[in-house]
This record gives C-alpha cells, sequence and structure tokens, in this order.
C-alpha cells in the first residue's frame, strides 16, 4: 500500500554515501539482483536500489519528494516481494516515483511488516536515462540469508 507524503524530503542519505552495496548477476533472459548489508534492513534497502538502479541512473535523481509503502506478506520472501512491489507501483502508475534512496523505518520480522520511506522524484525521460524497464517481481530463486555474519538477498526481476 502506498502512502502519499507532502512533507519535505528529509531522510538521511548514508547509503549513497557508503556506496552500492549491490550487483547484477547474469540469469538466463531475467537479471539477478544481489544486495547485502550490516542488518537485514539494509540488504532489503539495498535491493530496492538495486532494482531502480536498474532502470535508471540513480546517481541522476534529485531528493525532493517524499513517497511511503507498507508491504505485509506471510513470511519473509513475500515480505520482499511485496516491498519491492510496493515500490516498483509507484514507478510504474502515477506519480512515476523514483527514489534516490530508500529507508526502511519499521521491519517487524515476526509479523511481517515493512513501512518504508522513499526519496527521490518523479522520472522523466528528459532528465533521467533510461535503463531496462523492470516487468516484475519473481520469486524464482529468491534467497534471504540472516546471520550474524551475513545479510544478504538475492531476487530475480522480470525484464
Amino acid at each position: 500500500m502506498a502512502l502519499a507524503v507532502d512533507s519535505p524530503c528529509d531522510l538521511p542519505s548514508p547509503k549513497v554515501a557508503n556506496g552500492k552495496k549491490y550487483e547484477y548477476l547474469d540469469h538466463t533472459a531475467d537479471v539477478q539482483l544481489h544486495s547485502w548489508g550490516d542488518t537485514l534492513t539494509e540488504a532489503f534497502e539495498q535491493v530496492a536500489m538495486a532494482m531502480f538502479g536498474y532502470m535508471t541512473d540513480i546517481e541522476s535523481v534529485e531528493p525532493t519528494s517524499l513517497e511511503e509503502i507498507i508491504a505485509t506478506g506471510d513470511d519473509m520472501e513475500s515480505l520482499l516481494f511485496h516491498f519491492l512491489d510496493e515500490f516498483l507501483f509507484l514507478f510504474s502508475a502515477d506519480p512515476f516515483f523514483i527514489p534516490r534512496f530508500i529507508t526502511i523505518t519499521e521491519f517487524d520480522m515476526e509479523n511481517f511488516r515493512i513501512k518504508a520511506k522513499g526519496c527521490g522524484e518523479t522520472f522523466d525521460l528528459k532528465k533521467h536515462p533510461q535503463g531496462t524497464e523492470v516487468k516484475a517481481i519473481t520469486y524464482s530463486n529468491m534467497q534471504i540469508h540472516n546471520t550474524p555474519d551475513k545479510h544478504e538477498c538475492y531476487v530475480i526481476i522480470d525484464i
């Protein structure tokens, strides 16, 4: 569920300062996103940024507006799926929102619920280079690793 937020964009941007914590892996006819972080929360944030980074150059996005989403699931995989799908919907429908960064503000791993904010702007072909359109998130080979020494996500996106 996407929630419109009228307040100015005042989210911190440590992910931009610390560099990207994701990569793209080859996959037959699709792309696999691999993200990691110091926590599972950061790994989720990074996999969402990887998805948007595949669609445009994130560095060209100005953090001028704020969008908020709420995602729920039945388990961690469905939570990750719905988290990404909510942000993909914001990009695919009005306001055609592309975030510069994403911050998860609430992450309930027991009840499988995430509340997150994206800071960015409306996608504009005159300003943002067009990458590859992401058609859908898939469950295919989805992996979430959350151990004391490893916090990673693998997600295949349909392009």
